[in-house]
């Protein structure tokens, strides 16, 4: 086995893992690995790759079958009088041994269950959302054209619903079974009933409006309620919302995925905001009242004196309001340093500059030591 893939650990399912949690798992690793949400990323590519790959198998109980008997039977493999490996849809190799395993295995699994109710297919649809949009929650309005199931035969294809007899043939499950002599004696094979398609039933009269099919294609109007703290690659699943089954089944769900455009002041943090404040020079040293941006308005913060520049402080309860709870504000102070002075505020800084004792700061204190005892020289000397 040290050359074929576990497609069971592939998709983090157990062996005994049912058709419900392997389809729960499929649909997650769909959803992370999607090429929209990575685009140019070969990794990803062929992680979604990989995904579809083990669950065309292991969703099928046929394939699935098969595959769990070369897991154990992993000396059958390869060499003269073996099998040439798994590959997605049955054995291949000595002679017509592969046909005869695949219809030596149909007979598991099948359970006799309609095909007909399976569910449509899943949308998956971007919405760019602003940053303060995001922050505090919003309602969007997203339109996008889908199969919708017919109003008029709720989804069967039959005229008002009800204009179908269950299939003689398959007696409604959708299946027939064929009985086959092979090597291994009688085997009994599952295959989609031919009268029917799958569905179980045979419509005696058509519906109008969709022809047969169970569904039309519509424009869908569909409203977003989207909580505070949306975030780039977060989504929101509505139910049913997807394309109609081909088959009068359950309507797939559409998955609306964020992303959030960046903000010309905030940075975010899961739940926490981050902002710069460019202070004066003098607001730094001597403190002073500033107003600070919120995601609704201004609020006054105080600056202590003697603020250094890259200083942060943490202001509690300013950040985003979840139904988790609220995150912090995170204000990192930038000094600013003029680059243009008049004579007179150059005279004024030179005589400020003259009366400053380096130690009334703990950093030039310390570079004046270190100065001092390895080359003997003060370097604020004037």
């Amino acid at each position: 086995m040290a050359d074929q893939k576990n497609y069971y650990e592939i998709l983090g399912v157990d062996k005994k893992a049912t058709d419900a949690e392997i389809k729960a798992a499929y649909r997650k690793l769909v959803k992370q690995y999607h090429p929209d949400l990575h685009p140019n990323d070969a990794n990803a590519a062929a992680k979604f790759k990989e995904v579809n790959e083990a669950n065309e198998v292991l969703s099928d109980p046929q394939k699935r079958a098969a595959y769990d008997y070369e897991l154990e039977h992993p000396g059958m493999r390869g060499g003269a009088g073996g099998f040439s490996g798994f590959s997605g849809g049955g054995f291949s190799g000595f002679g017509g041994f592969g046909d005869i395993f695949s219809e030596f295995f149909s007979g598991f699994g099948g359970g006799g269950e309609r095909q007909g109710a399976q569910q449509g297919e899943d949308i998956t649809k971007e919405v760019v959302l602003s940053f303060l949009d995001a922050a505090k929650g919003c309602t969007k309005e997203l339109r996008y054209t889908r199969n919708e199931p017919c109003p008029g035969c709720k989804g069967t294809g039959a005229k008002n619903g009800t204009a179908y007899t269950t299939c003689d043939k398959c007696k409604g499950t959708g299946q027939v079974r064929y009985a086959q002599d092979s090597l291994f004696g009688r085997t009994i094979r599952l295959a989609t009933c031919d009268a029917c398609g799958g569905t179980g039933r045979k419509i005696t009269e058509m519906c109008p409006d969709c022809k047969g099919k169970g569904y039309t294609r519509k424009e869908t109007v569909v409203t977003l309620n989207i909580p505070a703290g949306a975030d780039t690659n977060s989504y929101i699943r509505k139910k049913g919302y997807g394309q109609a089954s081909p088959k009068g089944g359950e309507p797939g769900d559409l998955i609306v995925i964020f992303r959030v455009e960046p903000h010309k002041l905030f940075r975010r943090k899961e739940k926490d905001l981050y902002v710069d404040l460019p202070v004066s020079f003098a607001t730094a040293a001597l403190g002073g009242r500033v107003q600070v941006p919120g995601l609704d308005e201004t609020f006054e913060y105080l600056i202590p004196e003697g603020t250094q520049n890259g200083t942060v402080f943490c202001v509690r309860g300013k950040g985003i309001k979840t139904r988790t709870g609220t995150g912090n504000m995170y204000i990192t102070v930038n000094v600013e340093v003029p680059s243009r002075l008049t004579r007179e505020q150059k005279q004024a800084l030179e005589s400020f500059d003259q009366s400053v004792d380096p130690r009334q700061t703990a950093k030039m204190r310390a570079y004046r030591d270190n100065v001092q005892a390895l080359y003997g020289v003060d370097p604020y000397k004037k």
